[in-house]
Formats: structure tokens, C-alpha cells, sequence
């Protein structure tokens, strides 16, 4: 897989050498270009995973970056407003991502969410504790993130 982003890269390097244009949509192009002309070589030869993970990977970015938004302004909005609609508290998130680089992963981009906080993770790494300046309903704030980051992560990493 690694060989095949390297392959990716490559060739949106040269793409942007031929074009001369360094802009950010020709490197976007360059990149789709190059990931479609890959797709086309190796089709058939049994080694699809990168084209199925480069999707994935985007999508998660997306995701985040949605995510991201919506944390901020409503964070935003706390701080601009007189009243305060905070109901803060800590939660113990069970984790079925198992691998290390995943609860990282996840802890991290909860920490980087405005208005959460990863604690700690526990000792059979079972459960994340998490701080959240808006917890209405526990089980509602757990289904947000188990099926938000914590199923996207799980989809990349496998």
C-alpha cells in the first residue's frame, strides 16, 4: 500500500512538472489523475486495498473537518451568548478499536473537537474518558462519537 501512495505521489509530481501549474486544483487533478491511472494498471492483480483506502481517508478528513466546524461555532455561540447552555461532564466511552494507533487516534481528535477533552484512557483499555462541555444525554453523546470518529477510524485501520 505504501509502494502505491508513493507510486501516487510520483506521478502527481511529474503531472505538476509537465503542467508547469502549481496552483492547488492542478495538484488536486494531478492526484486524481494519477490514483485513476494506477487503478487502471493494477486493476485485476488482486492489490485493490489502496484504492479503497484513499476514499476512506478522504471521507474521515471530511468528516473532521464537518466536524470540526460545527464544534467551533456552537463553541462560539456559548461564549457570544449571555445564558449558558453548558451541561458539562465526563463520560466512559467504551472503545471497540482495539489497536494502540487507533485510540490515539481517536483521543486525539476528540481533544482536538472544541468543547471535548480525552482524560485517560483505562487500564484494560476497554474504556476512554472523555470531558465534554455538552452532555444532554449520555448515550446520545456516546452514539455520536461511536459512530462517527470511532466507526470511521475502525474503517481506515482495518
Amino acid at each position: 500500500m505504501k509502494n502505491r501512495f508513493l507510486a501516487n505521489l510520483l506521478l502527481t509530481i511529474i503531472w505538476i512538472a509537465v503542467t508547469g501549474n502549481f496552483q492547488t486544483a492542478n495538484v488536486v487533478f494531478g492526484f486524481i489523475l494519477s490514483f485513476f491511472l494506477l487503478w487502471v494498471i493494477t486493476r485485476g492483480s488482486g492489490q485493490g486495498r489502496y484504492f479503497k483506502m484513499v476514499p476512506k481517508v478522504i471521507s474521515f478528513f471530511f468528516f473532521f473537518l464537518f466536524e470540526l466546524i460545527k464544534a467551533n461555532l456552537q463553541v462560539a455561540y456559548e461564549v457570544a451568548t449571555p445564558k449558558l447552555n453548558m451541561k458539562p461532564g465526563i463520560v466512559a466511552l467504551p472503545l471497540d478499536v482495539k489497536s494502540d494507533f487507533g485510540i490515539t487516534l481517536l483521543a486525539n481528535l476528540i481533544t482536538l473537537t472544541p468543547g471535548t477533552l480525552s482524560l485517560d484512557v483505562s487500564e484494560d483499555r476497554k474504556f476512554l474518558f472523555v470531558h465534554s462541555m455538552y452532555i444532554y444525554d449520555k448515550q446520545d453523546f456516546i452514539n455520536g462519537i461511536k459512530n462517527g470518529f470511532e466507526k470511521r477510524i475502525i474503517d481506515i485501520s482495518e
